[in-house]
């Protein structure tokens, strides 16, 4: 079976800030992301340090960075990467699904701490739809964050997801909210950089 297309624009603008593919000079902030307390209450916890430099020695960053639909989420005056995003399908084997055969879009993101509360997350997730909007045929989007997590749930409430359903994973209560891709449709699509 030919897996279903998902989001494939290599950069994608806002006014402060640039979706694209990781480089080199984001490793630190990928380590960050994935060891720090905090950032990963809600995501299964920290992963030992030494084990995510190992990683990304051995594989580099285009082990995250090659799959379409995910982005590093970089500041465009400075190239800093305060997170990254992806919207990539949802795995059937995964619990949380509107459609039987799973297989729908979902997005998520993941923020360092000292960008927390800046607005970000709901910027690089509004491009990042708008994107797909004009890219893709209307399909259902779902954000599948942990329900205690409010960092993640505040931007998709934002967005305009609504929630669907609750089920336990992972050892927590789970939230699946759902949107129509074409409600991020916009008059004025974001630059999209195919080049």
């Amino acid at each position: 079976m030919k897996p279903l297309p998902t989001l494939s624009a290599p950069q994608i603008l806002t006014d402060r800030l640039r979706l694209r593919r990781a480089h080199d000079a984001d490793t630190g902030g990928l380590v960050e992301l994935r060891t720090d307390p905090e950032v990963r209450a809600h995501l299964g916890g920290p992963q030992p340090r030494a084990a995510v430099e190992g990683y990304f020695a051995a594989y580099g960053v285009g082990a995250f960075a090659d799959k379409p639909g995910a982005y590093v989420i970089a500041d465009r005056s400075t190239d800093r990467c305060p997170g990254v995003l992806v919207l990539d399908r949802r795995s059937a084997e995964l619990p949380g699904h509107v459609d039987r055969s799973g297989g729908e879009l979902e997005l998520s993101y993941v923020l360092r701490r000292t960008d927390w509360g800046a607005g970000v997350a709901f910027e690089a997730a509004s491009a990042a739809l708008r994107a797909a909007a004009e890219e893709l045929p209307d399909q259902p989007v779902l954000v599948v964050p942990q329900a205690a997590n409010a960092r993640a749930v505040s931007p998709a409430v934002r967005l305009g997801f609504r929630a669907a359903a609750s089920f336990e994973a992972y050892g927590a209560e789970q939230l699946l909210a759902v949107a129509d891709l074409h409600a991020f449709e916009a008059p004025d699509p974001p630059y999209v950089n195919h080049g």
